[in-house]
């Protein structure tokens, strides 16, 4: 049976903007983690979509238009 411990997780480096396969550096500069060195590749891009989606969510509570 795999435990959490055995799954290979992906980080994005802020600082270095490479990819890198478990926590390598330190957590300031890591986005993730992602199943795949593919999704963590686009980690910048999934950030800002999601961000995106929490300002339209904010400005939908608040009666925003």
């Amino acid at each position: 049976m795999e435990s959490h411990s055995d799954k290979i997780e992906y980080f994005f480096n802020t600082a270095t903007g490479m990819v890198e396969e478990g926590r390598q550096s330190s957590w300031e500069h890591l986005l993730g983690p992602f199943a795949t060195p593919e999704a963590a590749s686009h980690a910048l891009d999934i950030a800002s979509d999601k961000s995106d989606a929490w300002d339209d969510e904010d400005k939908a509570w608040r009666g925003d238009n």
